[in-house]
C-alpha cells in the first residue's frame, strides 16, 4: 500500500464516533494538531508492517507476512481512532502526509540479517517505545470513553512489540558468525535514528494544565521514559544476543 499525499480518514472516522466531554477552548487546537498527528504517523506505520512482513516472510518464514498484514490493519484502524478524536474536537480528520524515508532493505547484508535489523527497529525499539509511552499517558488519562480508545491503541502496540521480541528470540540462536555481526554493526545506528525520532515529537516542555485528560502530556517527563525504556528495556533485551 502507497500512502496518498493527503490522508483523509474524514468518512472513516466520523463513524467511529468518541465523546470527549468539555474541551476547553484554550486546548482545543493542541488536541486537534496532537491527534491528526497521531493519525497520520499510525496510519503511515501500516505500510511499515507490510514491508517488514514481505521480507520477514521472504527470509524467514511466509506466515510472518500474515502476521504484518494483521499488523498493518491494526495500525490503520488506530488512525481511523485518532481520527475520530480530531473530529469530536471540531477538527477534520484529513491531513498532508509528510514525505518519508524508503523502507530499507539493507541489501549489503545477509537477507535474515537485513530483516532481523528492520524487525529489531521496528517491533523492539519504535514499538516497545510507544508502549511505554502510550502506557505512561494512558495511566494519566482519568477513566472515559478516550482512555478506553488509547487501551485498545495500547493493547495492539504491546503485541506489535512482544512479535519482534518472540521472533528474535526464535532465530537469534541460530544465526551464523557473519549475519550476528551484520546486526550488530547496525545496533548504534538503529539507537541513534530512534533517539533522533523520537525527540522530534516530543516536545520539551510540560503539560498544560488538565491536559493530560485530552492526550497533552508533558514531553518532559516522555523523554525521561524514552530513556529509561532504551536505558532498562531495549539494550538488556538485545545484549541477550549481541554485543
Amino acid at each position: 500500500m502507497t500512502l496518498p499525499a493527503v490522508l483523509d480518514l474524514r468518512e472513516a472516522s466520523r463513524s467511529a464516533t468518541i465523546e470527549l466531554g468539555d474541551v476547553p477552548i484554550t486546548q482545543r487546537a493542541s488536541v486537534i494538531a496532537t491527534w491528526r498527528a497521531r493519525m497520520v504517523n499510525e496510519y503511515a506505520s501500516s505500510e511499515v508492517f507490510e514491508a517488514l512482513g514481505e521480507q520477514l516472510g521472504a527470509a524467514i518464514d511466509p506466515s510472518l507476512a500474515d502476521e504484518c498484514a494483521r499488523f498493518a490493519d491494526e495500525e490503520r484502524r488506530h488512525g481511523v481512532l485518532c481520527g475520530a478524536v480530531v473530529e469530536a474536537c471540531g477538527g477534520e480528520a484529513r491531513a498532508p502526509v509528510p514525505v518519508r524515508p524508503q523502507f530499507p532493505l539493507h541489501l549489503d547484508v545477509p537477507p535474515r540479517a537485513a530483516a532481523l535489523r528492520n524487525l529489531i527497529h521496528v517491533s523492539c525499539m519504535s514499538e516497545t517505545v510507544a508502549v511505554s509511552l502510550i502506557g505512561a499517558e494512558r495511566l494519566e488519562m482519568p477513566p472515559g470513553p478516550l482512555r478506553e480508545l488509547l487501551t485498545r491503541i495500547y493493547a495492539d502496540e504491546v503485541g506489535h512489540a512482544r512479535f519482534g521480541w518472540r521472533l528474535l528470540e526464535r532465530v537469534a540462536s541460530d544465526l551464523d558468525a557473519n549475519e550476528r555481526a551484520a546486526i550488530e554493526r547496525y545496533l548504534p545506528v538503529a539507537f541513534e535514528h530512534l533517539t533522533t525520532h523520537e525527540l522530534l515529537h516530543l516536545p520539551d516542555r510540560g503539560a498544560p494544565e488538565g491536559g493530560a485528560a485530552f492526550g497533552l502530556c508533558s514531553g518532559r517527563d516522555a523523554r525521561v521514559l524514552l530513556e529509561e525504556t532504551i536505558a532498562e528495556v531495549i539494550r538488556p533485551g538485545l545484549a541477550r544476543w549481541f554485543a
